[in-house]
This record gives structure tokens, C-alpha cells and sequence, in this order.
């Protein structure tokens, strides 16, 4: 017992995972997705604030460097260096350590030569200045020839990431401002800031913002995209469990549809709840049919034997042998019709039924088809009206398919006309279609069921008396041999007091 629980809980684990399969992977694939994208965002905007933020130094650094280079150069271009020399360097130096520790940059003067002259060391260590204005904490550096060209020139030089040839510890920005005394090179300005040193707390920064505002979109982001799939996925499950449910004959379960949404889930909900209304119907019609045949066989089959049995061994004396012989060949025939009925069903859901046209007149079918139910009609002391004017009409159609859907018509209309009513028949034309009509008297259809009669296997009266014999395939051959001429049938009811069928035909 405990092992057959097992296999039903590992049964239903596995059931558990294929329904939420489709779940896991949409889910997945919107997390991934998003994820992706705030990735892609994070690069994007580390890649920008790193461009904005070394463009702004860029721009500060070229600026102060213009800043020295005009001032040094009125100071070198004045008489103010030979007068006041010493006095001269330490100005020149105080302004390139206040600006230096400003921009947490580093500003120095080179000569023609290349060689660092003045820088903001100096100023710390008066003692290292001589009269000859010469630097010598920065003596070391030397700007490479390929640099001092461009400033001979008298244009400046920039790069968003050098060394100078190894001389400076890291990667820095270098802008080089020429100092001109007309067409005279005296020397260059040099600006250099270090670019990680500044970068890396500057966009860590941004990273760490960034980071806090991820988490907490990604975390909103999770818990939308769960509830949302979780929903869109909810009606599919539905889906899945009345499948089965269908699998087994049970179409009585229907998936919730959402009133305020329109998605194309909901319409396939819609789709799969008509679907199992049809499934449903079509299964209680097979029921019926199943029913209503094994009904319609074994009664005259029955009849037949019982009759047959009693004729071969005397039970039914000699001279009343014809009556239950003419019993036994009206079963036959209502046999035969049922089994034609069935194969003419047959044949037209498999497309096989030829239709072969004749002319003939539909009129004389009507009046011919009424004789072969002279003596119920008798029986039942039934009135007949309407054969007296009815007037001759032929037409171009398979004359045994329309034989049949008359021979339907009036075979209904007897069986449910009571004793001393009337059956009343018409044949019309006009210049496109001949239309006719079978009306009877009697109880009537209910306006509810009157789009139902042409249903195949449907039968108003599910008590199978002896009157209401069938198996619920007249009306719907009828509908379908008339619409594949091309034709219509109606039926039109009034309870309690008749029932008509009127169908047309093209001429």
C-alpha cells in the first residue's frame, strides 16, 4: 500500500513539473532577459559618466594649462625676469602648486629643450631655487622630441592617456601649451593629471548607486515578472488539467475566461471552452445515437424474429400468416431506410456522395410519397390539404436524395399528428427556386429547440414511443442533402398548435 503511494506522489511531482515547465521557462527567460539588459545599462552608463568625466578633466586641465602658459609667458617676455628673478620663480612656482592642489593635477614650465624648469616643488624648498630659475626635483623629466616638434610649431599637444615615454608612474592626461615671444619658441607648459587615481573613486561611486538601484528594480523586476507569468500561465494549466479531465469523458470542467483583458490566451480559453461544449454535445449525441440505433435495431429485428419464429413453427395459424408477413416487410423497410441513412451519413462526412441530376417533378414526389402512407394516414384519420392546388414545378436535382428529404418530411409529419389533424402541402416557384412546404398539426416544437431538429442524433422527444420512432438522422440528411443543392430548409413552429418544414431548391 505504502509503495503504490509512493508511485502516485512521484506520479503527480512529475505531473507538477511538466504544468509548471512552460512557467520555469518563460520566467527564466524574462529574468535573463532583464538581467541582460541592466548589464548592458550598467556598461553603458560606466562607459558614459567614465566619457563625461574625462572629458570635464580634459577641459579643466587645458584650461589652467592656457592659464600658466599666458601668464609665464608675460612674465618671460617682460624685463621683469632679469630685474626680480628670484622673485620672478617663486610667483611662477606658487602659481603652479595653487592650481596643482587645486586640480590634484601636476603643472610644470620646460625650456627649449625639453627639460622641467619650474614646477610646484620648488616653491616647498627655497633653498633647491638658484638665480638661474633651474628645477630640480622635476630635472629628471625630459618631453620626448616627437612632443616638442608639435610645440615648436606653435600648436598644442594633447592625449587622453600617455606616459611621456615611461617618465610618469601611470596613464595620465598630458596637454602642452607652446610659450611664444613672437615666433620665438621659449618653452611649454606641461599639464598632466593621473587618470585612475581620479576615475576609479569617481566611478566607483556611480557603480555602487547604480549597484543599490539594480538590486532593488531587479527584486520589483522578479516579483512583477513571478505574478505576471504566474497569471498568464494559470489559464494553459487550467488548459492541461481539463485536457485530461476531457481524456477521460468528463467535459464538465471550463477554464476561467477574463473579463477585462483580451489577449490571445483569453480568446484560445474561449476556443478551448467551445471546444468542450462541442465535445460535450457531440459526446452526448453519440450516447443517443448509440442508444436510439441499438434501439431502432433490436425493436423490429425482434418483431421479425418473434413473427418468423411463430410462422415456422405454427404458432401463428396459416390464413393470419400474410398480416404478420406484411409486418415483417414494413420492419425490413424501416430497417433498411435506418441503415440507408446511416450510409448516405457516411458517405456525405466523407465527401463520397455524388449527386446526379435529373428533371423531375417535385410536386408528383409529394403526392406519390403521401400514397405510400395511405393507410397510417387512414389509421389516424389525417386530413390532407393543399394537394388539390398545388401546382407542377420541376426541377434539375438528384432525384432519390430529394425523394429522401420529402419521404423525411412526411414520415415526421405523420408520426406526430395526432388522430383526426391535418397535414397541409405546398410547392411554389419563382423565377430562381421552387419552395416547398410540409405542415402539420400537433403539439409544435418549442422555440428554444427549433434550432436544434437539424442536429444530427437530436431528438425533441427522448422517450422513444412507439410514435416517436428514429434515430435522430432524418432532419439533419435532410438539411445537408438540400444545402449541398444549393438549397435551404427552415423549420417554423407554433406549440400546441403545428409544426412546419419549408425548404427551397434551385430550379
Amino acid at each position: 500500500m505504502s509503495d503504490l503511494k509512493e508511485k502516485r506522489k512521484e506520479k503527480a511531482v512529475k505531473k507538477a513539473g511538466r504544468r509548471s515547465g512552460l512557467f520555469r521557462k518563460h520566467f527564466v527567460i524574462t529574468m535573463s532577459i532583464i538581467l541582460i539588459a541592466f548589464i548592458f545599462s550598467g556598461a553603458g552608463l560606466m562607459l558614459l559618466v567614465s566619457g563625461v568625466w574625462m572629458n570635464e578633466r580634459m577641459e579643466m586641465l587645458t584650461e589652467n594649462t592656457v592659464s600658466i602658459q599666458e601668464s609665464t609667458r608675460d612674465l618671460l617676455t617682460s624685463n621683469y625676469l632679469e630685474s626680480f628673478g628670484r622673485n620672478t620663480v617663486i610667483m611662477i612656482c606658487n602659481n603652479l602648486l595653487q592650481l596643482s592642489n587645486a586640480t590634484d593635477s601636476d603643472y610644470f614650465i620646460v625650456n627649449e629643450w625639453g627639460r622641467a624648469v619650474y614646477c610646484k616643488d620648488l616653491i616647498r624648498s627655497l633653498g633647491l631655487i638658484d638665480s638661474n630659475g633651474d628645477c630640480l626635483v622635476h630635472g629628471k623629466y625630459k618631453i620626448p622630441e616627437e612632443i616638442m616638434e608639435v610645440l615648436r610649431k606653435g600648436e598644442t599637444y594633447t592625449s587622453n592617456g600617455g606616459d611621456l615615454n615611461g617618465q610618469l608612474v601611470n596613464q595620465n592626461f598630458i596637454v602642452a601649451k607652446p610659450i611664444m615671444n613672437g615666433s620665438d619658441f621659449r618653452g611649454a607648459v606641461i599639464g598632466t593629471k593621473p587618470i585612475v587615481e581620479g576615475l576609479f573613486p569617481y566611478v566607483r561611486t556611480i557603480f555602487v548607486l547604480f549597484l543599490f538601484s539594480f538590486l532593488l528594480s531587479f527584486i520589483l523586476s522578479f516579483i512583477l515578472v513571478y505574478l505576471s507569468t504566474f497569471n498568464m500561465v494559470k489559464p494553459l494549466r487550467q488548459m492541461s488539467r481539463a485536457a485530461k479531465q476531457y481524456a477521460n469523458g468528463d467535459f464538465s470542467q471550463r477554464i476561467n475566461v477574463s473579463s477585462r483583458s483580451r489577449t490571445e490566451i483569453d480568446e484560445l480559453a474561449e476556443s478551448f471552452n467551445s471546444m468542450a461544449k462541442d465535445l460535450a454535445d457531440l459526446e452526448s449525441s453519440r450516447r443517443s445515437f448509440v442508444s436510439n440505433v441499438s434501439h431502432e435495431l433490436k425493436t423490429p429485428m425482434t418483431s421479425i424474429s418473434g413473427f418468423i419464429d411463430g410462422i415456422l413453427d405454427g404458432t401463428i395459424p396459416k390464413e393470419e400468416q400474410g398480416v404478420y408477413l406484411k409486418i415483417v416487410s414494413d420492419e425490413v423497410k424501416r430497417l433498411s431506410r435506418l441503415v440507408t441513412g446511416m450510409l448516405n451519413l457516411s458517405k456525405i462526412e466523407a465527401g463520397k456522395l455524388d449527386i446526379k441530376p435529373v428533371n423531375f417533378d417535385i410536386s408528383e414526389m409529394i403526392f406519390r410519397t403521401l400514397l405510400t402512407f395511405e393507410q397510417k394516414i387512414d389509421e389516424k384519420n389525417i386530413e390532407i390539404k393543399g394537394l388539390d392546388v398545388i401546382d407542377k414545378n420541376e426541377i434539375f436535382a438528384d432525384k432519390d436524395m430529394i425523394n429522401q428529404v420529402v419521404y423525411n418530411l412526411i414520415d415526421n409529419a405523420v408520426k406526430f399528428t395526432p388522430a383526426g389533424g391535418y397535414i397541409e402541402v405546398s410547392s411554389k416557384r419563382d423565377a430562381e427556386k421552387v419552395i416547398i412546404k410540409i405542415r402539420n398539426s400537433g403539439k409544435g416544437i418549442p422555440a428554444d429547440e427549433l434550432d436544434k431538429v437539424f442536429e444530427r442524433f437530436y431528438k425533441q422527444d427522448k422517450s422513444r414511443s412507439f410514435d416517436v420512432k428514429g434515430a435522430g438522422l432524418g432532419l439533419y440528411l435532410c438539411k445537408t442533402i438540400v444545402e449541398l443543392h444549393g438549397g435551404h430548409i427552415n423549420a417554423r413552429s407554433e406549440v400546441g398548435e403545428y409544426t412546419e418544414f419549408i425548404f427551397s431548391l434551385p430550379v
